[in-house]
């Protein structure tokens, strides 16, 4: 059974792409994107010789979506593949001429739909605002249009489940992103906090860097990635901006040195709105980390609150210190029952449901 699979861009690495190319090794996959970084990928451990361009897009926004779903629409492959997975948003414009199909969802594009009124609001300028409107319901029409030709749904988390029944009116079974668990190991609990994510607004890194204000005797080190788009450079210069001195930000580390992070962080924190699934909570706990999150979205549905970290009900900067102050004293006590919980999202699941659905898709 010979698979390929559609997903956005591959040029910036973040939990959509590492569980894309888990995908691609586990089912012996070939991806079809649009721009590649193949020194990054290459540096986490994954091969690119599976990995193929359907052409490159444009870096900002909003061409970069436009172009991309231009791209996807328009390709296509050769006739070796029995079925087809659109991994991600902007390439399910692939499924109008690519068939049998799964849509595995990590999200209907945020800014369309859950994340709107912030978008609006926070990232598109006064003047520019009717435009956006316009551009939003344009591209709802077009997803609307190819989700009728989507053979099964697949959604990343209960918490996307809902997005697609509340905005598309689909439903599809859960399907939680693949995490490699046996890769990740416990060295010891460290003298500092470790937060993975991309530097975005909706991930409120903020939050962080304005907790650890509130804790001089604390350490946080930051790995966040950011796309070279002008909003992404926006907000990572209002990050660096405000920054204190007890906050390190690293803005790529390789494998290694992402898995040693893990293995020696004193524990971990993440702050993102609504989070669709997320996966660096999963390596964190792999890693023996117990994890501080908001209480909302897809971490209400892989952290144990009490038992694996804490959720925080409407996080805010002097909530996530007092957390951080009341369990850094005790952060030891979580390690064998994160372990435990991290195995429950093992790559071993994500194949079997996967495999299941493929035949489901044959008869």
């Amino acid at each position: 059974m010979k698979i390929a699979i559609f997903h956005n861009y591959m040029d910036n690495i973040g939990g959509a792409e590492k569980s894309t190319l888990i995908m691609a090794r586990e089912l012996d996959a070939d991806i079809y994107t649009t721009n590649i970084n193949k020194e990054t990928i290459g540096k986490l451990g994954f091969s690119t010789k599976n990995i193929h361009s359907i052409g490159r897009v444009p870096i900002n926004a909003p061409y970069r979506q436009q172009v991309t779903q231009l791209r996807f629409r328009h390709s296509r492959l050769p006739k070796k593949y029995d079925y087809y997975i659109i991994s991600g948003d902007w390439a399910l414009s692939a499924s109008v001429r690519h068939k049998p199909n799964i849509w595995y969802i990590y999200s209907p594009p945020r800014e369309l739909w859950d994340l709107y009124e912030r978008t609006r609001k926070e990232t598109v300028p006064f003047h520019a605002r009717y435009i956006f409107d316009i551009w939003v319901m344009y591209n709802r029409h077009l997803i609307r249009s190819y989700i009728k030709h989507v053979s099964l749904f697949m959604p990343i988390s209960r918490n996307v489940r809902e997005r697609i029944n509340t905005f598309l009116s689909i439903d599809g079974e859960v399907n939680y992103p693949p995490t490699d668990t046996s890769r990740y190991l416990f060295k010891k609990n460290g003298d500092f906090w470790l937060s993975v994510n991309r530097l975005i607004d909706h991930k409120r890194v903020d939050i962080q860097l304005r907790a650890f204000e509130r804790l001089p005797h604390e350490k946080l080190v930051i790995v966040g990635s950011y796309e070279e788009s002008v909003h992404f450079q926006r907000y990572a210069h209002y990050i660096n901006s405000i920054k204190p001195k007890n906050v390190t930000i690293l803005h790529w580390v390789n494998d290694k040195e992402l898995l040693d992070l893990y293995a020696s962080c004193r524990g971990f924190i993440t702050t993102s709105l609504d989070e669709d699934f997320g996966l660096t909570p999963i390596e964190a706990m792999a890693s023996g980390k117990l994890v501080i999150a908001p209480n909302e979205g897809g971490y209400k549905e892989t952290i144990n609150s009490g038992v694996t970290g804490v959720l925080i009900k409407d996080i805010n900067a002097e909530k996530l210190a007092g957390e951080i102050k009341k369990i850094s004293s005790n952060v030891h006590a979580y390690k064998d029952e994160c372990i435990k919980q991290a195995k429950k999202f093992d790559t071993a699941s994500f194949v079997e449901k996967i495999k299941k659905a493929q035949h489901n898709l044959k008869k």
